[in-house]
């Protein structure tokens, strides 16, 4: 009986101890916002900052963070989508004699199909003077990371990738 009441007192004291203030708390909230946008996702990002701040008014880092995610979120929306797009894996992927689009399309539904529809890439070609109409792509892949695909399809044809916040485009060099 004594030990419980021992156990029992050692429990209420250590307890205050590990609770946080509310500047840990803003520290913690600091720390996921930086990994929210390291993975691509600025509104998430945003969302723990201004937590941070109303813990901790006084976080600089946690402001700091805040202003540089006005400028930059487009930028970090676009490497969290390319980062989606390289992580999907193509089983397969066989062409012959294929057009840029029709080879896009085909990447499209394999990836959707592959993420269980959770990428879905728009794909965007920009090539005002038509340099990239009429070439064509003949090409067999297995189990390669979408992007590298993307890569080599691009290649074939002299072409640049960019991925942009809302989708991938395609440019002519």
């Amino acid at each position: 009986m004594s030990r419980i009441i021992t156990l029992a007192i050692a429990c209420a004291l250590v307890a205050p101890a590990l609770a946080q203030t509310p500047a840990q708390q803003a520290v913690s909230h600091y720390q996921k916002g930086q990994a929210a946008e390291k993975a691509g996702d600025p509104s998430a990002a945003k969302e723990h900052y201004t937590q941070a701040l109303k813990l901790d008014p006084s976080n600089a880092d946690a402001r700091f963070s805040i202003g540089q995610l006005k400028l930059n979120s487009a930028t970090i929306a676009a490497k969290g989508r390319e980062a989606k797009f390289g992580a999907v894996v193509v089983p397969t992927f066989q062409l012959e004699e294929a057009t840029l689009p029709e080879a896009l399309a085909a990447l499209s539904k394999i990836v959707e199909k592959e993420s269980k529809e959770e990428v879905a890439p728009n794909f965007v070609i920009e090539d005002p003077k038509n340099v990239l109409a009429d070439k064509k792509i003949s090409i067999n892949l297995k189990s390669m990371p979408a992007k590298g695909v993307l890569k080599y399809l691009t290649d074939q044809v002299g072409a640049k990738t960019r991925f942009d916040e809302h989708a991938v485009v395609i440019v002519a060099k």
